[in-house]
Parts: structure tokens; sequence; C-alpha cells
């Protein structure tokens, strides 16, 4: 599982108890702001939650393929902020998976409940979906909607509607996988947003190849560019 903070503790704990067995975990090192690296408290939450279990972890900006069992089944990205290149979701036996808090092909890109807070959207909603080469652009394995209420900000609509939705979301797509159900519904491209964040870097492309000249592939041009 690749992710960071509250929210991905929380699916990796669902995916514990329902008896799925995690393999690995990444995250960022530290919480955000903190710099200590020899103080657990300010490890980031995943890693605080994964050393005592003995379940390996891995920097998420350094997750390669090699991090990745051969036995691993599926790749769960929950609140991922550096993209799993095609090679590293190659070793995933059946799926790779992320969760977007937005009614997908809507709202694409790393601030999308901001977006829809200040656009005033009346619904959004949250969508699982198949990652692939496109950022947020896979086919969707799950998704459901949620009424805004009035005064959310884009803090308590996520604490209080959206995570647990994607926590639950999750869980059934997983629960699916393993039981040999798999939904791939494609995404419709004419219906598709993207919003640029809002005070975040780039999302960081790890399996990014330089060429001869510092000059990326045309593909990965085009992957830089996208985000």
């Amino acid at each position: 599982m690749s992710g960071r903070g509250a929210f991905a503790v929380q699916v990796a704990e669902a995916l514990d108890d329902a008896g799925h067995t995690l393999l690995g975990a990444a995250s960022p090192a530290l919480r955000k702001g903190r710099t200590d690296d020899s103080d657990p408290m300010a490890w980031d939450r995943v890693r605080a939650w994964a050393f005592p279990r003995d379940i390996p972890w891995t920097e998420a900006s350094e997750l390669r393929e090699h991090h990745i069992p051969e036995k691993a089944d599926i790749i769960v990205a929950a609140h991922s902020h550096a993209f799993i290149g095609r090679r590293t979701r190659a070793r995933a036996g059946v799926a790779a998976i992320g969760y977007h808090p937005s009614l997908l092909p809507l709202h694409r890109g790393r601030d999308a409940i901001r977006w829809a807070i200040r656009d005033g959207d009346k619904v959004t909603g949250g969508s699982v979906y198949h990652l692939t080469e496109r950022t947020d652009g896979g086919p969707v394995a799950a998704q459901e909607h949620v009424i805004v209420p009035p005064d959310s900000t884009a803090e308590s609509l996520w604490r209080e509607h959206l995570a647990p939705l994607g926590v639950r979301l999750l869980l059934r797509v997983v629960n699916d996988l393993a039981n040999d159900v798999r939904i791939e519904v494609p995404q419709d491209e004419k219906l598709a947003t993207w919003e640029p964040s809002m005070d975040s870097a780039p999302l960081y492309k790890p399996e990014l190849i330089a060429l001869p000249g510092n000059h990326a592939s045309t593909a990965d041009k085009w992957a830089l560019i996208e985000r």
C-alpha cells in the first residue's frame, strides 16, 4: 500500500481487519512540517503504523518495482502523492488501484476537494479507479456520490464524508478483486475536467526516464505536462 497520513492508516486497518495481508507500505518519511527523522513522533503515520508490525516500509518517492514482493496481488494507493509507474504496477498480480475524492472524470488533479468547494458544487463523491499512465484517468472500479453539506470546507468535506467513503470503497474493490470480481468502467474523456494544484508541488513521477541530453521521451513529456 502507498499513501500517507490518517486516511492511509484507516485503509490499512480496514484491509487488515477484513483478513487481507499487507506485504509492504510506502509513504513520505515525515509528517508535513517535521524535519527530525530520528524522532518517531515526526514520522508519517503510515511509517509509524508499519514499524511495530514488521511491515516493510519504503519512502514513497523511492518506490520502484523491486520493492513489490512477487506474491503481491494488489497495489492500493490511498492518498498517495507519488506516481506509481508502469513497471511498479506490473508487479501486482491482479490490479493496482487508487482512490480519488471526486466523481471521476470530474475534478482530476491533486486539489479536487478544494476545487469542488471553490466551484460551489452541490454534489461530489469518490472514485476507486485502476491506475494507469494517465493520472486519475484509469477505468473506474467503484464510485458513489455525496451531497455537499452547506457551509462545508475542504477539510470538513474530506474528514466527515470523502475519507470515510474512500475507506469503504477501497475495501469493497479489494474484496471484489479477491473474489475474482473485476469492474473497469472507462472514463468519458468528453466529460473530464482538470484543475491545477493550488499550492502543492507537481506530482512526483519516480520512473520518469531521462534520455541523453536530459530530454524526456514523447510519452513522458506528455506525462509531465499532464500534471
